[in-house]
């Protein structure tokens, strides 16, 4: 018995000593591994990189910039569905357990030794606590070192956090395939839909894929990606949070993704949106950019967008179009499956309607074409084959350009079109707008490229912006990067530096010839467009009207290029402007949105604005970091709601470019041109309008600039190697009409609104071709002139003694009939 108490006592004594070493050297472990612990501390302030999300004036998505598209959605805003169904797939006992599940581990480990030396991946046992410590702290090495570090990092994760923090953390940090990390991204991505949309079946997916995203791929892996789906929807049955049949539904529902563009989300706004992404990163730098979830808040109007772009690329291939028809973009073999070969040519995505199809065959009266099969979310080329009909009719403008049928009017479609011919073709309509069932048109990338810009001319905000023909043909924007001569357009420049230092429409100079001496014998013999042709003297208004070269170089003489540089520098139009007297005829070189922000000083009564594209950024907190109106509004912020107080008042300390008597009378002046000048297309508009067509030297640049009351809208044609667009170019023809399709869209619903005019100003009939005050009784050939106080021509009375006059005297009679004429068109017009 004594050896039996002595041999149970031995064994206490071992089994005692055996278990404090056993502790002593677990608590050691603990101690080693917990020493280079990383600091788990920062998840409390984590800021994780969050897409910058680009809206239009409206709110509709306009872009989105990141590396790694992720939203961080706080656990407040996550459906209970989307939290069941990741419980259910990572982690059923995630609101019981301390951070470390201990009869998982066991499982894995006997799983470990089951497939010790199958070289198979061991089996995992991670919690969600101990994902967010992996993914967050650690790094992806398979080891017991870091499974050990990530036991002991969630345990103190779970005692510093509650659940609800370290389960936003992981369902906001989960990477899940596509470039999405993060279920609010996902829910984009792979469904178009936000997480509040998302159905069981939806929901069930994302669950299944932090394991293995790439291997649960919708379309390459499609069964497998269905298999663990449902795997998932089983979970949530078994677990209580769906009923049998809204799981039963879910299984059958077919896992069908909508992939989301990367791009641009607002149609005809790419040039826009990449112009905001430069201007963010300029600002704010890339980290910024692509990781500190901005909320960017443009100024872009979708609906004027889609206008400008239409009438943009309108009058592009319409000029391309009268060139003639220049080819095929490239033959195909036909013999094999044309739809392959088809699809691996690349074409422009952005160019909507038109499509890129191939010719199957081809004959007198039309062509049989197949259009290019699109492809499936994986990359795999579609197997539906489409295919459609052009017609005689569809291909009537593709004159040829060289062969036996140069120049001619195709008679038959086979003339323009054979057998594997690549080609783009858009629905042929009807002229009264209706698509032709089945019947398509002939379509040519133009080669003429341009750029349109419209703005608000009293805040600088650009409502649209068309860079190009095509942003996926070529993204350098020619709206903001390509620098061309403005040709006659810079011409209101000169006049409103002359109108600001003592000039008036009714000044008269000499339309004839003029040399200038340049130095070593160099003479400049400047020409008007109708070069020989001089009209002798002419109103400064009539110059304008009719933008001849002599007046304008001559004004420019007389008031010296030091000045018209100076009020350049003012509009913005150029940093520094030579000075040399042809630069006064827009030989420098500019950009539109230059040139558009000049004339929005003119249309806004002379009061400087910056074009912005960027209304308001907000941080990834709401907080607004940059609000392009810097103007104050005292009154706008009563705490106390409305209490009979002054009205609200803004506060404009905007510098003044020109004094505003001015500005209008080079309104004034402009609305003539579009009333008889160079600019009588856009009288079709049928609202007061003011503008100036511009044709450079050798006409390789076509401009118009214009304005209404509150819409300013500038563009240029031309080739992007410049070149010129033949003998009888003219801006008038071609860049005019552009405008004049654009605005008949953009103020359809607006009412007719008169330009303001300032106080101060005198309308003051006067002889159109003299600039002499009208006659009494005169009623033809007379046009309502602006004038400054003290500008206005004499009054002839025969009854006053000679060598006396008035000035600004009685308001003589205006013939009623005259009167009424003025009062509709405003001022400008001939009468």
């Amino acid at each position: 018995m004594k050896f039996l108490l002595r041999f149970f006592g031995f064994l206490f004594t071992a089994g005692t000593i055996l278990f404090l070493a056993g502790l002593a050297a677990v608590a050691g472990l603990f101690w080693h591994f917990s020493k280079d612990l990383p600091d788990y501390s920062q998840l409390q302030n984590y800021e994780p990189p969050v897409m910058t999300r680009v809206h239009a004036a409206d709110g509709s998505l306009l872009g989105e910039f990141a590396k790694e598209r992720r939203l961080y959605l706080p656990i407040q805003a996550v459906p209970k569905l989307v939290i069941n169904a990741f419980l259910a797939a990572e982690d059923k006992n995630f609101y019981e357990h301390g951070g470390v599940d201990y009869t998982g581990m066991a499982r894995a480990g006997v799983a470990y030794i089951q497939n010790f030396g199958s070289n198979r991946r061991p089996q995992g046992a991670s919690t969600i606590t101990q994902q967010v410590a992996k993914n967050f702290l650690l790094t992806n090495e398979v080891s017991f070192t870091r499974k050990i570090k990530e036991a002991l990092l969630a345990m103190r994760i779970e005692r510093t956090y509650s659940k609800d923090k370290i389960l936003e953390l992981y369902l906001n940090e989960i990477y899940l395939g596509l470039g999405a990390y993060g279920i609010a991204a996902a829910s984009l991505v792979y469904f178009d839909k936000s997480v509040n949309e998302l159905t069981v079946a939806e929901a069930a997916y994302l669950a299944a894929l932090p394991k293995m995203p790439a291997s649960l791929h919708p379309v390459r892996n499609h069964a497998r990606a269905v298999e663990r789906r449902n795997y998932v929807i089983d979970r949530l049955q078994e677990n209580g949070w769906i009923t049998a049949a809204d799981a039963d539904k879910a299984r059958k529902d077919p896992l069908a993704v909508t992939n989301r563009s990367n791009g641009a989300h607002t149609f005809a706004g790419e040039y826009f949106s990449e112009e905001v992404r430069r201007d963010i990163f300029e600002r704010y730098g890339e980290k910024k950019l692509y990781e500190g979830g901005l909320s960017v808040r443009t100024t872009l109007d979708p609906k004027i967008q889609v206008m400008a772009r239409k009438s943009m690329v309108a009058g592009l291939v319409n000029y391309d179009e009268q060139q003639g028809y220049r080819g095929a973009i490239q033959k195909l073999d036909l013999t094999s499956d044309w739809g392959v070969p088809l699809a691996e040519i690349k074409s422009l995505s952005d160019i909507s309607p038109w499509r890129m199809a191939v010719v199957l065959e081809s004959n007198d009266q039309s062509a049989r074409i197949g259009f290019q099969p699109g492809r499936e979310l994986g990359g795999a080329i579609s197997k539906q084959r489409e295919t459609g009909i052009v017609t005689l009719e569809g291909v009537r403008w593709a004159r040829a350009l060289s062969g036996p049928y140069k120049g001619k009017t195709p008679t038959s479609v086979a003339q323009v079109l054979q057998p594997g011919d690549v080609i783009y073709a858009d629905p042929l309509f009807t002229k009264d707008g209706k698509a032709v069932e089945g019947q398509y048109r002939l379509r040519q990338v133009p080669e003429l490229s341009g750029a349109m810009v419209a703005m608000d001319p009293h805040t600088g905000r650009v409502l649209a912006m068309v860079g190009g023909f095509s942003f996926d043909q070529s993204q350098f924007n020619r709206a903001t990067q390509a620098y061309r001569q403005p040709g006659s357009t810079f011409k209101p420049i000169v006049y409103s530096t002359a109108l600001d230092n003592g000039y008036t429409g009714s000044s008269v100079l000499m339309d004839a010839p003029i040399e200038i001496d340049q130095g070593q014998g160099n003479i400049w013999r400047p020409e008007n467009f109708d070069a020989g042709k001089y009209m002798g003297p002419m109103t400064l208004r009539n110059a304008l009207r009719l933008s001849r070269n002599t007046v304008t170089v001559r004004l420019a003489q007389e008031i010296g290029m030091p000045l018209i540089s100076e009020y350049a520098k003012r509009y913005g139009v150029y940093d520094e402007l030579p000075n040399y007297l042809a630069y006064s005829l827009g030989a420098g070189e500019t950009t539109v949105m230059r040139m558009a922000t000049a004339y929005s000083m003119i249309a806004n009564g002379g009061v400087r604005v910056k074009p912005t594209l960027i209304d308001r950024i907000q941080d990834r907190y709401g907080h607004t970091i940059f609000r392009h109106d810097q103007r104050e509004c005292r009154g706008c912020d009563a705490p106390e709601g409305w209490k009979n107080q002054p009205e609200p008042q803004l506060v404009d300390r905007r510098e003044r470019v020109l004094d505003a008597m001015t500005a209008y009378q080079i309104t004034s002046l402009m609305e003539g041109v579009i009333q008889a000048g160079t600019g009588t297309a856009l009288k079709d508009v049928g609202k007061p309008l003011a503008g100036k067509t511009g044709t450079s030297n050798e006409a390789k640049d076509l401009w118009f600039v214009g304005f209404s009351p509150d819409l300013v809208v500038g563009l240029y044609v031309g080739y992007d190697k410049p070149r010129s667009l033949g003998r009888n170019a003219q801006a008038g023809h071609t860049a005019a009409p552009i405008a004049r399709d654009f605005l008949k869209l953009a103020l359809a619903d607006k009412p007719a609104t008169p330009f303001k005019q300032p106080v101060g100003i005198r309308l003051v009939l006067v002889d159109a071709k003299s600039g002499l005050r009208a006659t009494p009784g005169q009623n033809r050939g007379v046009v309502l002139e602006a004038f400054k106080p003290g500008q206005a021509p004499p009054y002839y009375d025969p009854t006053l003694v000679a060598g006396t006059d008035v000035i600004d005297g009685t308001q003589q009679a205006i013939p009623p009939d005259a009167d009424r004429a003025v009062m509709r068109s405003g001022t400008g017009g001939l009468y």
